[in-house]
């Protein structure tokens, strides 16, 4: 049963999933990914390299071998980053972007792609679960698979999505995966009702975290987007190291430009009461406002204005390319200047070091983050558990359970 877990194909994971829209690497600005989010149902917006013509590329993608699922994509079009609303908050609210948000804006699109190695991998359809597991715990953050067409059924394609390579893609997740190996978690034996601690699931030293009373300026973006790189979130903490809430990156893509002035003039504590809720409070207006004005950054007031023109694309050269960009219409201003939903954003989920593997993919799972904080019982942060973390555990006890079948069945 282990091994047939492991050997499902990702194809299984992808049923139902939208297909991606996308820019190119090679036109598109910020402005233009910013339009794409706000225009868009989904919270990401794919970035592609196309070095080619379409025939050429169908062409080789056709001939592509593929080596243990991944493709080999060196001669076609690729996924080479995934873009989100944090991205583009935390690259205006530098300085130097506040100064001029307009000029900032016409930056290309590359300036939010991260550098990692690996952030983004293809796999094909026909990979196996266990390929894309050993992926994420290899450095991969992103998955990104071909949709597949069934004889039986003819993929209608989307009008709002790009087609690359003669294929429409989806996105595969760390959540898309827990969800699926939670609906198998008793293949694993006891150890789901174990605690972390036991399990050595508790990472205490690959975390951030930031103080209450901090600058948001000094002390948030650079953090924020390495939590964003790493799918967690930033803790905030009192002076005591006790946990008053986060800020998260999923948060903040909830959010809209407006809070990257907020973010350079207000202390974290005031970014949380901003951001909670879902509006900021009058008095946290008029700070923000008269802190840039003091600054001399009346320009980034703009970003501010619900009629600022950045919210749509304004590129100099145009739009980006219908081939490669097409991002579709969606609803206008998608996430508006907050999102509706009546929740108070800068609550974090926590758990206990004595807590049980299956209890905390429970908590991640309603909430819908790929990660969980780790406090002591007077609320002391001592580590957080990540999806990761997750996914680790379970490749271990199912590859020695693939291993003690095998054996077993050897010896008959």
């Amino acid at each position: 049963m282990a091994a047939r877990l492991l050997g499902h194909e990702v194809s299984e994971l992808c049923i139902g999933k939208p297909a991606l829209r996308s820019l190119s690497v090679s036109t598109a600005t910020v402005a233009d990914a910013l339009s794409a989010l706000k225009r868009s149902d989904e919270r990401h917006v794919s970035v592609w390299s196309c070095q080619h013509s379409w025939r050429k590329a169908n062409a080789a993608a056709a001939a592509a071998p593929i080596n243990g699922g991944e493709i080999n994509v060196e001669d076609s079009c690729k996924c080479v980053g995934k873009v989100c609303m944090v991205d583009i908050i935390c690259f205006l609210s530098k300085e130097e972007n506040l100064s001029n948000p307009g000029i900032a804006l016409q930056s290309p699109v590359s300036v939010l792609i991260s550098k990692g190695s690996g952030f983004v991998k293809h796999l094909e359809p026909n990979a196996s679960l266990s390929d894309a597991i050993d992926l994420i715990l290899e450095g991969a953050q992103n998955l990104v698979i071909p949709l597949r067409t069934r004889k039986k059924f003819v993929h209608k394609l989307s009008s709002s999505s790009t087609i690359h390579n003669n294929r429409e893609y989806c996105w595969l997740t760390q959540e898309d995966i827990l969800r699926y190996l939670f609906n198998h978690i008793g293949l694993i034996g006891p150890a789901p009702n174990h605690p972390i601690e036991s399990l050595n699931m508790i990472d205490k030293d690959n975390f951030f975290m930031v103080q209450y009373d901090d600058p948001a300026a000094s002390a948030l973006p650079g953090v924020i987007a390495k939590s964003l790189a790493k799918q967690t979130s930033v803790a905030v903490v009192d002076e005591e190291g006790k946990v008053m809430g986060e800020i998260s990156p999923s948060t903040l893509n909830s959010c809209d430009e407006s809070v990257a002035p907020a973010i350079a003039t207000l202390s974290i504590g005031d970014l949380m009461a901003y951001i909670d809720y879902g509006g900021p409070p009058e008095e946290l207006l008029r700070l923000v406002r008269k802190r840039l004005e003091e600054r001399n950054m009346e320009a980034s007031l703009e970003l501010m204005d619900d009629e600022s023109g950045f919210s749509s694309s304004s590129s100099a050269n145009g739009s980006s390319s219908d081939e490669e960009s097409s991002v579709g219409s969606g609803r206008s201003g998608r996430f508006g200047r907050y999102s509706t939903r009546v929740v108070r954003w800068s609550e974090g989920t926590v758990c206990h070091p004595w807590s049980s593997l299956v209890a905390v993919m429970i908590q991640a799972l309603s909430c819908r983050v790929s990660y969980v904080w780790v406090v002591d019982e007077d609320g002391s942060l001592t580590g957080i558990v990540t999806s990761t973390g997750v996914l680790r555990v379970f490749r271990e006890r199912l590859s020695y359970m693939v291993k003690a079948e095998t054996d077993h069945n050897s010896n008959l």
